[in-house]
């Protein structure tokens, strides 16, 4: 296990899996945390983040910094989702080689999977088909963290590992009404409809997909479990060229029921209607959770529980704003 007093970097630490790491250390009584916001460090900046590593220079590296957004704002700004995506972590990960990081955490997400990737999907369907064209530009800089941290461990002999998340929701996401994932986006939609009376809310695609959900402080519990398992455990139930794990619940929904669900959880009691002319996405996006259940992890907050801890978190926010 990783020494309480052992100095962390957590990149992205304002973001949704950022924050929620930020809590679970503190919980489990990590108190030497460093954090920089993006004002403070540009992370696409190769100079500034060596000359931070430097100064700070951090044992260990939990790397949660990234562009992110939903399928519109992946289809509006591909070039940025790309650059800043593979700039952020080609930064971190060589300056942490360079300055003798004990172990690194880089995380990804379920994106970088094919499009048509059998179900439930398992770490060796990476790179076996086309990726989803709504979020390629992304999904190629989360493949390439994955690729530069193995090419180091196998140059450089470092601990540099990475997980991949299934999709993530909770206290600290994005409500944007436009540039947000799913469930928050669904939480906005559905609460404005019930504060203004709306007879009918659309929802984006057919409502066919399946998708999974993972609770983000779950994910943060598992992320801090797998940097604190033994370098020689991790090896033994990954591989040095396909050695990321999966993150999940290994249960997935349709999007027609997690609105249904959303709208109950909120009290919206209007009709619901689908536009099929709007992009479903990938059809399917469960993962296989095999690796992870045998590295001793498994999800604990269910999706009802998780989408009511969601809504009260976005009430306090809006009471705020």
């Amino acid at each position: 296990m990783i020494n309480l007093k052992a100095k962390i970097y957590v990149a992205g630490h304002h973001g949704l899996v950022g924050s929620a790491i930020i809590r679970q250390l503190k919980t489990l009584g990590y108190d030497n945390l460093i954090t920089r916001t993006h004002s403070q460090l540009d992370l696409t900046n190769q100079s500034s983040v060596m000359n931070f590593f430097e100064e700070f220079k951090p044992e260990y590296v939990i790397n949660a910094a990234a562009k992110v957004g939903g399928i519109l704002a992946n289809h509006n700004y591909p070039a940025e989702f790309i650059y800043q995506n593979i700039m952020i972590e080609a930064n971190v990960i060589d300056a942490s080689y360079r300055h003798d990081v004990k172990r690194l955490l880089f995380l990804g997400s379920t994106c970088i999977y094919p499009k048509d990737a059998k179900q439930p999907i398992a770490e060796d369907e990476l790179l076996n088909g086309s990726l989803e064209p709504t979020n390629e530009p992304y999904a190629i800089a989360k493949i390439a963290g994955i690729k530069l941290c193995e090419s180091y461990n196998r140059q450089y002999e470092t601990d540099f590992r990475s997980v991949m998340p299934t999709n993530l929701y909770g206290p600290g996401d994005n409500y944007h009404p436009e540039n947000s994932h799913v469930i928050p986006g669904l939480i906005v939609r559905f609460h404005n409809a019930k504060k203004n009376n709306d007879k009918v809310v659309k929802v984006w695609g057919s409502g066919k997909p399946k998708r999974e959900f993972l609770y983000v402080d779950d994910m943060a519990a598992a992320s801090i479990y797998i940097m604190n398992l033994s370098k020689d455990d991790y090896k033994k139930n990954t591989k040095p060229m396909m050695s990321h794990v999966n993150i999940g619940t290994g249960k997935d929904i349709s999007i027609k029921e997690l609105s249904y669900l959303i709208a109950d959880n909120v009290g919206y009691k209007g009709i619901i209607e689908f536009d099929s002319e709007k992009p479903d996405g990938a059809p399917r996006k469960l993962l296989d959770v095999d690796c992870l259940k045998s590295l001793g992890w498994s999800a604990e907050i269910d999706l009802k529980l998780g989408l009511n801890l969601t809504y009260n978190d976005y009430l306090k926010a809006i009471e705020l704003s």
